[in-house]
């Protein structure tokens, strides 16, 4: 089974404009409301390709009892740990054509310790030997850095994989835990090694100094130039395809889907991030934040291309 935890979730409203303009009033041509939190579009991608998954994570009020029901209708089972407060709403906007938007996401309602305390009781619980969790996103305000390591441990200890998705002090402390994996985009993985990232062998360079403070493997994503995976023996650069990119919101989290939906399956390392890189940018390709079809990926995936470094 494959389980993606989002801690943070929101509804995404996303309005579309002409252009941009300040101190005036502008008028939306078109709006779209989407279930956001990067677990829940992990699990929207794997819902695309076919795959099950349960989705788990802090939700409250009216927003929160939305978001079971927009991810119920895509057939995603969910497994939420209801709190006192309202799951937030994130507003992005764009143009028309596409050529810039604007995102502000609400800092979220903030978590009891008991809250905390029933998810990672719920985690321990459902822990299975062989099975998959992607633990992804920001911190709710109340939420300490350690979680992600507390959940990286039970998970690794009871037999499954943890992928690890977030950035910071929570990010530096799940490492320690010795996460099957981490996916930083390049910027996150620069400030945390302290290394620039110029080209795919800075990249590589900055993912192995990472390794040494305990993710087993990391994938580093380069936006439209694709991605570096590097598993501490040997390293590979997946190129994505080329895209007309609409809105690349969400485009990181449906390669992780894509990566974790193949490496469930059994597949090798390379594969499996073939089908990260074709999902990512089926995703970028389209308007809002819709993820690809299934029909879509495999139509860009014979498009990525796969080098050993």
């Amino acid at each position: 089974m494959i389980y993606t935890v989002t801690l943070n979730p929101a509804v995404d409203r996303e309005l579309t404009i002409d252009e941009f303009a300040f101190d005036t009033v502008l008028r939306a041509r078109e709006a779209r409301v989407d279930c956001g939190g990067k677990g829940f579009n992990v699990s929207r991608m794997l819902a695309s390709l076919g795959a099950s998954s349960v989705a788990l994570g802090f939700a409250g009020g009216k927003s929160g009892e939305l978001l079971a029901a927009m991810l119920v209708s895509l057939g995603i089972k969910t497994a939420f740990t209801w709190i006192e407060g309202e799951t937030r709403t994130n507003v992005s906007i764009v143009t028309g054509r596409h050529d810039a938007y604007l995102k502000v996401n609400e800092a979220g309602p903030t978590v009891s310790a008991a809250a905390q305390a029933a998810l990672l009781a719920q985690i321990k619980q459902l822990i299975q030997p062989g099975d998959w969790w992607v633990l992804a996103g920001s911190l709710p305000p109340g939420v300490p850095d350690s979680i992600y390591g507390e959940m990286v441990a039970l998970i690794q200890s009871g037999g499954g994989q943890a992928i690890l998705d977030t950035s910071g002090a929570a990010l530096v402390q799940g490492c320690g835990e010795r996460p099957f994996l981490i996916k930083p985009n390049d910027s996150e993985a620069s400030s945390l090694s302290g290394l620039p990232i110029h080209s795919p062998p800075d990249a590589v360079a900055v993912a192995q100094k990472i390794q040494q403070w305990g993710p087993q493997n990391v994938i580093i994503s380069l936006g439209k130039a694709g991605a570096i995976f590097c598993d501490g023996r040997a390293a590979w650069l997946a190129k994505s395809p080329v895209i007309e990119e609409h809105n690349p919101i969400g485009a990181g989290d449906s390669m992780v889907g894509g990566l974790v939906y193949g490496l469930s399956q059994g597949w090798p390392i390379a594969e499996a991030l073939g089908w990260g890189i074709a999902c990512g940018a089926a995703t970028a390709s389209l308007a809002g934040t819709a993820v690809g079809s299934a029909d879509l990926v495999q139509s860009l995936l014979a498009q990525v291309k796969i080098t050993n470094l």
